[in-house]
């Protein structure tokens, strides 16, 4: 049997054409707004970076390195009845919040994917209709969570300890460094992988649960049939991602610089950033929506429900 047509581009104009249905026709401030909060939840604690500097000033050395790290050392020695349970405390609350905005991010994207797919501004009836398809979709992400950190941390940590005394003692020797080197490559491939399989699951798994009404772990196994069938298709999609992603950073910089920064301020506020760029986040959606549904009917998410069966109770209409 010969697969079908699949195209990276052609999605392109279609996502387009779907962003100017959903929020342009016609353009009603209710309804950006109400698929606006799905978008926030379905996003909701995934963006975001971390930004830091190195420590200033030209007169550090190794000795005074070292007698701030003792200095340090003692001063924890000294506190740990109050350092131990308050970093127990952090940590467990920093734990708590990231299930929490997992589990309602996984809820939020059936909602956001109903209102792209079904041109409709709900956010009660997804997030009950979904409910257990959500649950389904927060405990893979959380078990995926867990092993990633359990894979890469350590590589982590071990290539951070191993570059710290090489610092601390300036002794760059060729093979400590080739073992960080080796390290940092290998928790760089770990993160990659855990990562597209994090895209793969927003992208295409979510999509077929929003088909089929069966748990992730169901419809990731018919996903990877897919996938088996056809890599190269996939590969190449993955790929295209990186150039849109350019390519609407490009344009949401363009649009910030336009607007004085006046449009970046309203980028980082909660909620209204995500408002802000809703035809964006649209676009995303609906690209890898139609992008799936190349791949036969049976991936189709636009195309619209099926009718309800009739009971038996209900009067057949009569035949003219």
């Amino acid at each position: 049997m010969t697969p079908p047509p699949v195209s990276v581009t052609v999605p392109v104009g279609q996502a387009i054409e779907r962003v100017k249905q959903v929020l342009f026709r016609p353009f009603k401030f209710d309804k950006w707004f109400v698929i606006g909060f799905c978008a926030w939840l379905a996003y909701l604690g995934g963006g975001g970076g971390f930004n830091f500097r190195a420590p200033g000033g030209s007169h550090g050395d190794g000795a005074g390195i070292r007698h701030t790290i003792e200095q340090a050392r003692s001063y924890v020695a000294e506190n740990l009845y109050w350092i131990v349970p308050a970093a127990v405390v952090a940590v467990g609350l920093l734990l708590i919040l990231g299930v929490v905005f997992l589990w309602l991010r996984s809820r939020g994207e059936f909602m956001f994917l109903h209102c792209v797919a079904r041109n409709r501004a709900e956010v009660t009836g997804p997030w009950t209709t979904f409910a257990r398809e959500g649950n389904s979709l927060f405990l893979f992400r959380l078990a995926l969570g867990a092993v990633s950190v359990v894979v890469t941390w350590p590589l982590l940590i071990l290539c951070g300890v191993w570059l710290f005394r090489m610092w601390i003692d300036s002794d760059w020797n060729v093979r400590g460094v080739l073992d960080c080197a080796s390290l940092g490559l290998a928790f760089v491939v770990a993160g990659t992988v855990f990562a597209i399989a994090g895209k793969l699951t927003s992208d295409f798994v979510v999509p077929v649960m929003f088909l089929r009404r069966t748990p992730c772990l169901d419809c990731w196994r018919e996903f990877w049939r897919l996938l088996t069938a056809q890599p190269g298709q996939f590969i190449l999609y993955l790929l295209f991602q990186i150039v849109l992603a350019v390519a609407l950073g490009i344009l949401v910089v363009v649009v910030v610089l336009l607007t004085c920064c006046c449009a970046g301020c309203v980028l980082v506020l909660p909620y209204l950033g995500t408002v802000m760029l809703l035809p964006v986040l649209v676009f995303k959606r609906a690209y890898s929506l139609h992008y799936l549904a190349q791949y036969g009917s049976e991936f189709d998410v636009f195309a619209p429900p099926p009718a309800p069966p009739r009971l038996v109770s209900e009067p057949v209409p009569p035949v003219v």
